[in-house]
């Protein structure tokens, strides 16, 4: 039900969107954008500010049935944008470079063939989410009161996955993504000459201490169950001068496991570790909590209702490459609905994600509409 004019126009409104890249929480201007699209498709209903930034389109066909809603992304990143195509960032320092500007255009397409051929039965809602990128935007949105208004009873949400064939989808009941954060520890002391470290409270052997034993709480392997990584990420100690021994360090470790659960028990395992070194060593220790992910758990029901729709127009998939070590707070969405995220491929050799030369690839658009479709029609009509 996509004209080439379809695509011709569609194509130009995610190049347009990825020229304006905005972080999580700043997404207003996209927001804005997707607002005025939205309201060209003549939706029954339009929410926004949800969470943030969150913009929702209600499609109702004014029949009893179910809610079936599908989830985008509006945030970009923050990295410098490396590319001669003439879309190109606008915005120093940010650009679109996980793909949400094209996961955003396969709604609005969704949108265009829901206008022309409503629904039998229930409603489709069309999710615009804020902030995926930190973690804190889905649950942002599920906590908002007036999300009870179009609360699901299914949801789907399709993210591009370098690394797989063009237009293959890999998916599976059970887990997804990974459940993450991360933890900043700030050790603090007491500054001294450096000819009598004696006289202060350095965090360095602290610090050499931690490292190993944070990395030793969680070292990765197979993605059962019981799956934990400690990653360090960042170290800095000190100033870089000769003459001073260092008061002040900080830490930052990302946690990793596959159940929500397990995350929980890690970072009170690492907290553990860090506060009884900074008792040791004489030290005070402060925590932040950065980017918190809750794991991405697909629904049996829901991952066979996406497979089948996927067998019945001809797109390849099966679970190749599941489930992943990164994190998507999409998850959240199916902790009150029957819930399955699609991971799509643009091709073996394709750039990675938040790699400054990504760019989404225009031709996914009509593919990842048309596995939206079917599967509202599917459950529907």
């Amino acid at each position: 039900m996509l004209t080439n004019s379809d695509l011709v126009e569609l194509t130009a409104f995610r190049r347009a969107l990825h020229r304006r890249p905005e972080i999580s929480g700043q997404e207003a201007e996209t927001a804005r954008t997707i607002q005025t699209a939205l309201g060209d498709l003549a939706p029954s209903r339009i929410l926004t500010d949800l969470g943030g930034h969150g913009v929702a389109a209600v499609f109702d066909s004014g029949q009893p049935g179910p809610t079936v809603l599908f989830r985008a992304e509006l945030d970009a990143l923050p990295i410098e944008e490396l590319s001669d195509a003439p879309w190109v960032s606008e915005i120093p320092g940010k650009g679109h470079l996980c793909g949400h500007d094209g996961h955003m255009t396969m709604l609005l397409a969704l949108g265009r063939m829901l206008s022309r051929q409503p629904v039998q039965k229930g409603r489709v809602v069309l999710m615009f989410q804020p902030a995926e990128e930190d973690g804190s935007g889905a649950r942002a949105v599920v906590a908002d009161p007036d999300y009870a208004e179009i609360a699901p009873d299914w949801a789907f949400a399709i993210h591009n996955e370098p690394g797989k064939p063009f237009g293959h989808v890999s998916t599976r009941a059970g887990l997804i993504n990974c459940a993450s954060l991360g933890l900043q520890i700030r050790l603090s002391g007491k500054t001294a000459h450096a000819a009598e470290p004696e006289e202060g409270r350095s965090p360095a052997l602290a610090v050499a201490e931690l490292i190993p034993a944070l990395g030793a709480l969680g070292v990765g392997g197979a993605l059962t169950d019981d799956f934990k990584l400690v990653t360090i990420t960042h170290v800095n100690i000190g100033e870089p001068t000769f003459g001073i021994a260092p008061a002040d360090a900080v830490i930052n470790a990302t946690l990793r496991t596959a159940q929500d659960d397990g995350l929980d028990a890690l970072q009170q395992a690492a907290r553990q570790l860090a506060t009884e070194a900074a008792k040791q060593h004489d030290l005070n220790v402060q925590f932040e909590v950065f980017d918190h992910f809750n794991a991405s758990i697909n629904d049996p029901e829901a991952a066979a209702l996406a497979v089948a729709a996927m067998d019945a127009i001809g797109v390849s998939n099966d679970d190749s490459g599941l489930p992943m070590r990164a994190s998507e707070d999409f998850g959240v969405f199916g902790w009150n609905a029957k819930a399955a995220m699609l991971c799509l491929g643009p091709g073996v050799d394709f750039a990675a994600l938040h790699n400054p030369d990504y760019d989404f690839p225009d031709d996914l658009i009509p593919i990842g509409a048309a596995i939206f479709e079917r599967i509202a029609r599917d459950i529907l009509g």
